[in-house]
């Protein structure tokens, strides 16, 4: 193992070495959250169940693995290890694949409709979204994701935001609103977060690490003010 590689696994932070807790990596649109574990600590063989086999002698393999499976490199010869070896499929691993799917982002919907609001009013907002599900070839084998929408967090655009679990639903259910206070040009959005599961040839379901944020697209809304107006009408 170069150098070189190690360094791009560090900086990639997938290093066993870290300190424990959550780290963030980048990738594209998505901010993905992989909780730490040590990768060197992996044993056992994989099997019908799809449970995880050895990776070799060191979590390091492990690194190198998952860093080749970010940058979209064959991990046999990224990796110099040999073709006849098997290597077992981690969690963290999956969690790498689950970070470059693309989870569409949910529709966000705004009532009253027509990109219009009132000053005061309780204005209702509700994301379409919905279960994936995602059949991958990983070092050889079949992984199934059971991808879902786990929370979101709505920007109201006047500086207000809300986090839920869920996403909100139509008139009359009033379940995500927000009354604005004055005037104005406002551009909410709102951005979900997705968690998943996963098998490994039809083996038990487990959680895969972390978390894969999409962010929603703005969405232009006019608050504007209602001044009441006495029309007089004739009582022929």
């Amino acid at each position: 193992m170069t150098l070189a590689l190690v360094t791009v696994a560090l900086l990639l932070s997938f290093s066993a070495a870290d300190e424990p807790g959550p780290v963030t990596a980048d990738d594209g649109a998505f901010n993905v959250e992989i909780q730490h574990t040590d990768l060197g600590q992996v044993s056992g063989s994989t099997d019908e169940s799809g449970d995880a086999g050895p990776i070799r002698d060191s979590g390091l393999d492990a690194i190198c693995v998952a860093t080749a499976m970010t940058l979209g490199e064959d991990i046999y010869s990224f990796c110099d290890i040999p073709p006849d070896e098997v290597v077992a499929l981690t969690p963290d691993m999956v969690a790498v694949a689950f970070a470059r799917i693309a989870p569409p982002p949910p529709t966000l919907q705004i009532q009253p409709p027509n990109g219009r609001t009132l000053v005061n009013l309780d204005t209702n907002f509700y994301a379409e979204t919905g279960e994936l599900d995602r059949v991958l070839t990983l070092l050889g084998q079949r992984v199934e994701l059971h991808i879902v929408a786990a929370t979101f967090t709505w920007r109201f655009g006047d500086g207000d935001s809300l986090t839920t679990d869920q996403p909100g639903s139509p008139y009359p259910n009033l379940e995500v609103t927000h009354r604005y206070l004055a005037k104005g040009h406002v551009t909410p959005s709102v951005d979900t977060t997705y968690t998943a599961q996963f098998r490994v040839s039809g083996g038990p379901w487990r959680a895969v690490p972390g978390s894969v944020t999409v962010t929603g697209a703005p969405v232009g809304l006019e608050v504007l003010t209602a001044t009441p107006t006495l029309v007089g009408y004739d009582r022929r």
